[in-house]
């Protein structure tokens, strides 16, 4: 099958960031200077995104997740997910956002297809949100998840990177938003970029996480393996519970995913800097065979494994690839 990797891997799973620009600038994500935008030119136009997302789901791929930077920061972003929606084989439809402006689109998002959204929500301190931000409103996130919980894109991930001495000491109060049916997302810091001198001082491994949650709320039965999430549950909450764990438990062996980045560069593992030029040839004249065979080849170019911690990547940060 063309969607199948050399290691036997299917490849179903696409990551597509539609703009490196983000109203937020998290510790975790960029340096406190920001990053360089790309000038506009540099961006995949929207067209441009659909058609390669029509080739690549006559390849196989079934799930399609929207991301940035901040994707809502994007004019006409629901026009996008309309489109996207359209594509035939395309089952799956969903967005990171970090929800701050999810009240404006929520109703909208949801009427033209999104199926549901992951919401980053590191911390549930309106001070610390607003440093771990730097300069991000708990409320306006609060107001985002409220509003996609409304509008029935459900159910609701809540994604929290996990960083000692910044957020550690609140894992067990965001484990606790289970109880209330979202599903949250403990997330192990990547050093990824310039902000991985950090990474020694800052890393809280998923078992340590676990440990802290289940010594206060109580056990976590295993429930599944979902993607990279190892997810369990409460005996007694709707919601669940699932920890992501690149570096100290890699789940490269079962990864299904590539992501297209803003600039149009097909990236086939997010911690190897191995990329294919899509934009190139798309606006070089580039047929629906031709981004075909550049698809594949991306698939063909596939790590078994990421280099971390030995070779870890420095060529983009975390907001220019799409996380």
């Amino acid at each position: 099958m063309d969607n199948i990797d050399r290691f036997g891997r299917k490849i179903t799973y696409m990551r597509v960031s539609v703009t490196d620009r983000c109203n937020f600038r998290c510790i975790y994500c960029m340096p406190a200077s920001g990053v360089q935008w790309r000038p506009h030119r540099e961006i995949l136009r929207y067209e441009e995104i659909v058609r390669i997302m029509r080739v690549a789901a006559e390849l196989g791929i079934r799930k399609v997740r929207i991301t940035g930077g901040e994707p809502l920061v994007r004019a006409g972003i629901v026009d996008l997910i309309a489109e996207l929606h359209r594509i035939p084989g395309i089952d799956e439809l969903v967005m990171t956002t970090n929800g701050s402006l999810l009240a404006r689109y929520a109703r909208d998002l949801a009427r033209v297809g999104l199926n549901r959204v992951n919401i980053s929500l590191d911390t549930l301190r309106p001070d610390r949100f607003r440093a771990i931000t730097r300069g991000g409103r708990l409320a306006d996130t609060r107001a985002g998840i409220a509003a996609a919980r409304a509008a029935g894109l459900t159910p609701i991930k809540l994604n929290a990177v996990v960083m000692r001495g910044v957020n550690d000491d609140e894992v067990v109060d965001l484990a606790a938003q289970a109880k209330d049916g979202f599903q949250v997302r403990f997330i192990e810091w990547m050093p990824i970029g310039p902000l991985g001198e950090e990474f020694t001082a800052r890393f809280v491994p998923g078992d340590e996480i676990k440990a802290r949650i289940e010594a206060e709320l109580g056990p976590l039965t295993p429930v599944r393996a979902e993607g990279p999430a190892r997810v369990y549950r409460f005996a007694d909450a709707p919601g669940e519970i699932g920890f992501i764990t690149a570096f100290s438990a890699p789940f490269c062996a079962t990864c299904n995913r590539m992501r297209l980045t803003a600039d149009g560069r097909l990236r086939p593992c997010l911690l190897a800097p191995i990329e294919i030029d899509l934009k190139g040839p798309l606006r070089a004249g580039a047929t629906d065979a031709d981004l075909r065979r550049l698809l594949r080849q991306g698939i063909d170019k596939k790590p078994y494994a990421h280099g971390i911690p030995s070779e870890s990547p420095h060529d983009r940060t975390m907001s220019e690839i799409g996380g």
